[in-house]
């Protein structure tokens, strides 16, 4: 699996019938501009090389597998200034066949612990791996539509994570949108989330309880502010129309993020 990568520090071109293959079945990649294309190949190339992959219950990884991972992982830090050292707290990324069930511990207000198990399709740990499953990563070639990524949602949480804690606010570069102290641009970036988030969840609650047209983003986003963060990550990236739609005010917050140049 692109062993040839991995023994060497300079990177020769990532095949490219492969590289073909990749940007047909994930046609939002393909429809990047073809500078921001070959860039996404340098970095794909680098992300193989520093990444291990792991398959389980019998899963192998093959290069497509490999490729198709990569490509997706590294489109969020395609514009940002430190490229993948965004992701340099981790190396392993495990593959499972298809949705996995992890057990949940949680206490609450009363000190009172709950257990309990959740199906998941993707995890990303801090300080640690990243768990995909390979189903619903393919399904992320047809899921465009739906603003749905599975790869791109757990890579975007280890984007908020890298400063110690998943809370819906990455670190942010100094002078973020003209700020400047880290704490100002902070509370401008929450003050444009932090609505967006509530009204998410206001609406995801009235569909659930009385039949309300539900909104277009996976409910799973009104979880809690992460996990809006990394599902409008998903949005944002496989499907901007739409994302620029309903979303405008954050389209602008992401804008100045994840494409600072152009923003």
């Amino acid at each position: 699996m692109f062993k040839w990568l991995r023994r060497l520090r300079a990177l020769p071109p990532i095949p490219d019938a492969a590289w073909r293959a990749t940007l047909t079945r994930y046609a939002f990649l393909g429809a990047l501009p073809s500078a921001q294309q070959q860039r996404l190949r340098t970095l794909a190339a680098e992300f193989l090389r520093d990444k291990e992959f792991h398959g389980t219950q019998g899963f192998v990884i093959t290069d497509e597998v490999a490729l198709a991972i990569a490509a997706q992982a590294v489109l969020p830090v395609l514009h940002l200034k430190d490229g993948l050292d965004w992701y340099d707290d981790f190396v392993g990324i495990v593959v499972h066949p298809s949705e996995v069930v992890a057990p949940r511990k949680v206490v609450d207000d009363a000190l009172v612990v709950h257990e309990y198990e959740e199906v998941v399709a993707g995890e990303a740990m801090d300080q640690g791996p990243v768990m995909l499953s390979w189903q619903d990563v393919l399904a992320s070639s047809v899921s465009s539509e739906g603003g749905y990524n599975v790869v791109i949602h757990e890579f975007a949480h280890k984007i908020d994570m890298r400063n110690g804690i998943a809370d819906g606010c990455p670190p942010l570069p100094a002078g973020f949108m003209g700020r400047r102290s880290a704490r100002e641009a902070r509370a401008a970036w929450m003050a444009v989330l932090q609505p967006a988030y509530d009204d998410f969840r206001e609406k995801t609650i009235l569909a659930e309880r009385f039949g309300a047209e539900p909104p277009w983003l996976d409910d799973y986003g009104a979880t809690s502010i992460s996990e809006f963060f990394a599902v409008a990550c998903e949005a944002y990236f496989v499907n901007r129309p739409n994302f620029a739609r309903d979303f405008p005010a954050v389209l602008v917050l992401f804008d100045a993020f994840f494409r600072p140049a152009q923003a």
